[in-house]
């Protein structure tokens, strides 16, 4: 028999550590994430009185893997449509939080001597929150129906994309020496540039191959599909100078987009958490009890850093986002710890061999400590608030709750025109991405593929490619031109006043000059021909675009087929009854608001109506909707009754909605602790003379009232059962078929044991 290798040997052993682990921190109601790392440090040669895992290079390939399926996950939760919805609150939140947090990690790294890459990576880490653990004790808490708890969730994604830029700057960051501000005003560019070319070609093809697929797809192929898909786009971006986790990512926020969504997110979840377990798994291998020890005080110090800047920094950065100085609090105290991404950085450190091995330990260190600190974190918020209030001047409370920095304009036109120079700016920056993806495939690829093929006609190869990509790039360009032209801002401003026409005449003429300048390079890079032909050649082609009524229809064609998709899956929602009601938003400027209460299966509210549940009179909230499968029941009235798996809109205070939940999760069936003897069986019974059943109908049997039976058929002779008839009465000889828990069908048997033997000796 051959040698079990080594690679299955080890993970063996770390399924069977992680089960048992992390089921203990279960029970203890602890974060997941802190059993798997707790496995990793008993599977680790730090940890003697265990067995070992033999080939610690054939884990961290896993782990790799890890990262890529966790980075993919978090895409999928991730919208770019949610982010616009945002408004720019949560994002001067999160940006201020990130770069407040980032220095204060720079700072306490520079405190202690240690080197520029170990402080820079330090911040990196320091500066996201845990995303999972937040959650987990929002849950845990009751807290997750409250509105501060949304505005945290808000931030935190938010921090989840700026964290994978900020991995792929810390990369780069590491590959060059040190980085001016023009270099890392490129290396931001290269993202965007990246980032918008895969979204918008991603948007483009990739629902359109699912829908025509779809018919072909199962859960399966599905799965196989997705995972093909997302390892696609880890490949790409590894050959383009970024992460495999950048990748993951774009590909998970593309399949966001989707119909298929939640299918994908259903399918992959289980991967994913195998996975990330082993992820986790490794950076639990690298705890050193010794450098722990030898580190005891920075590790102090971080911690405190995180309680006091997150306190301090997340308070401020939601007080500049406009909110008030109590919601605010409640917010950043909740943000005050380290999780998942700050592995993930540390292990990208340690893989470009830049950051010390130390700093690995010490971080893992920091954020089990505020793991278990969070949720007193979160309690700690409003007796601080408390404090504050009594101690500061009312006037310092009120300057204190007036400071945003995202107030609204506060005119009309000026209004008109920042939405329209953004919507404008978006396009242009839009189209000529397109462009230059487009230019750069023709003259990389297909221009040296026509030069071999016409070999001797130089210039007749290039005069083709040059035309292929001007048609190619063409809808852009005059789209690029046209679009908005006609909007309503355009209009309204056009006519508010004459003062307004030549502004908006040199917005066409700027973009007619960026159309002019592709076309001008593509001439300029594939001919000899002097700069005033071709300025001439690019004006005259951009003039043919915007004059083209076959290019008006195929840019519009292509903007609406990608609008589509964008909107696929808000519109497939709405249709199956499940997007949210446009009132709601309305209700957020006050205390009452909108949440979302899940109905376990095991609810003591299953079976019962809303007039019997008096969910108004117990608790003060509004059942506005119920969400049942694929169907919406709004407004639902007093007779509609509640079902296991139901989803629950409800409107109320933070207060009112938390009570509920609370309720909720308390309110349900205990545990039968005799649930394996209520096992039902099939057995069969004889009617013999002298039987209780011998000349009674089934009705008068008592089969069913006295021992709590079923009649499934009578055996006659034939292939198959007779079904019992409630008028028949039952004779000698009869075989009943009987179908019932253990204990009954024994009392059964044995009463009629006894009255055929009782009828055997009278006779």
């Amino acid at each position: 028999m051959s040698e079990l290798p080594a690679l299955i040997q080890d993970l063996a052993l770390i399924l069977i550590v992680a089960g048992a682990v992390t089921l203990v921190f279960k029970w203890l109601k602890q974060p997941l994430v802190l059993g798997y790392i707790m496995a990793g440090f008993m599977v680790s040669p730090q940890f003697p009185y265990t067995v070992s895992v033999i080939d610690i290079a054939n884990v961290k390939a896993w782990a790799d893997i890890g990262v890529v399926f966790l980075l993919f996950s978090l895409g999928l939760d991730f919208s770019f449509k949610k982010i616009l919805k945002m408004g720019f609150a949560p994002v001067i939140a999160a940006c201020t939080i990130i770069f407040c947090m980032m220095a204060s990690g720079i700072f306490v790294g520079k405190a202690f001597g240690w080197s520029h890459m170990d402080c820079v990576f330090l911040g990196g880490m320091l500066a996201m929150s845990s995303t999972t653990i937040i959650y987990k004790a929002f849950d845990d808490m009751g807290l997750r129906q409250q509105r501060f708890a949304g505005l945290v969730m808000s931030v935190l994604i938010l921090e989840d994309v700026l964290a994978i830029v900020m991995m792929v700057m810390l990369s780069a960051i590491a590959h060059g020496s040190n980085p001016d501000g023009g270099q890392m005003l490129g290396i931001v560019a290269r993202i965007l540039f990246f980032l918008i070319l895969w979204f918008v070609v991603g948007i483009f093809l990739i629902p359109m191959f699912l829908r025509r697929a779809r018919r072909l797809i199962n859960d399966e192929t599905l799965l196989v599909v997705s995972l093909g898909l997302c390892f696609l786009m880890a490949v790409v971006s590894t050959k383009v100078g970024f992460s495999s986790a950048f990748g993951a990512f774009v590909m998970g926020s593309i399949l966001a987009e989707t119909v298929e969504a939640e299918k994908i997110i259903k399918v992959v979840e289980p991967v994913k958490n195998l996975f990330g377990a082993i992820f986790f798994v490794s950076v639990g291998m690298l705890v050193e009890p010794q450098v722990i020890a030898d580190y005891a005080v920075p590790i102090v110090v971080l911690v405190l850093a995180i309680l006091v800047g997150q306190a301090v920094f997340g308070s401020f950065g939601y007080l500049l986002g406009g909110q008030t100085l109590k919601t605010a609090m409640r917010c950043g105290f909740s943000m005050a710890q380290i999780g998942e991404f700050a592995f993930i950085i540390a292990s990208l450190g340690l893989s470009l061999g830049v950051i010390g091995d130390f700093l690995y330990p010490v971080v893992v260190a920091v954020s089990v400590i505020t793991t278990f600190l969070t949720p007193y974190m979160i309690r700690f918020a409003t007796p601080c608030y408390a404090v504050l209030e009594r101690r500061l001047p009312p006037r310092v409370i009120a300057a204190l709750n007036g400071i945003t920095l995202s107030r609204p304009s506060s005119t009309s036109s000026r209004s008109n025109w920042k939405s329209l120079l953004m919507q404008m700016g978006a396009n242009t920056v839009v189209y000529s991405i397109l462009s230059v993806a487009v230019i750069f495939i023709m003259f990389t690829f297909f221009l040296p593929f026509v030069r071999h093929l016409l070999v001797g006609w130089h210039w007749t190869a290039n005069f083709i490619c040059g035309l292929l990509t001007v048609l190619a790039i063409s809808p852009f360009l005059r789209a690029m031109v046209m679009k908005k032209n006609h909007s309503e801002e355009f209009k309204a401003l056009w006519a508010e006043s004459r003062r307004n026409h030549l502004p908006l005449l040199f917005t066409v003429l700027v973009r007619v000059v960026v159309a002019c300048a592709f076309v001008f390079y593509v001439c300029n890079y594939l001919s000899r021909l002097t700069n005033a032909i071709m300025l001439t050649i690019a004006l005259a082609l951009v003039v043919v675009m915007i004059l083209s009524r076959r290019l008006k229809r195929e840019s519009i064609k292509l903007e609406r087929l990608f609008v589509q998709n964008l909107r696929s899956r808000d519109i497939e929602a709405q249709v199956r009854g499940r997007k949210r009601p446009l009132y709601e938003g309305h209700l957020l400027d006050r205390d009452v608001h909108m949440a979302d209460i899940d109905v376990p299966a095991d609810s003591a509210w299953s079976g019962h109506t809303l007039r019997e549940l008096e969910l108004r009179t117990r608790f003060g909230v509004h059942v506005s909707s119920i969400l049942r499968a694929r169907r919406r029941i709004n407004i639902p009235d007093g007779n509609s009754i509640i079902f296991p798996g139901d989803r629950l809109q409800v409107i109320g205070s933070d207060g009112q909605l938390a009570a509920m939940a609370a309720a909720m999760r308390t309110e349900v069936y205990a545990d039968d602790p005799q649930i394996e003897k209520r096992e039902t069986k099939l057995r069969h019974i004889v009617v013999g003379k002298g039987s209780p059943l011998e000349g009674k109908m089934l009705r008068e049997s008592g089969i069913r009232d006295v021992y709590g039976c079923l009649v499934v058929g009578l055996e006659e002779g034939k292939e198959n059962l007779s079904q019992p008839d409630p008028n028949r009465k039952f004779v000698e000889g009869d075989i009943v078929w009987v179908v019932g828990e253990e204990e009954a069908l024994d009392r059964l048997i044995s009463s009629e044991v006894r009255s055929c033997q009782n009828g055997t000796a009278r006779s």
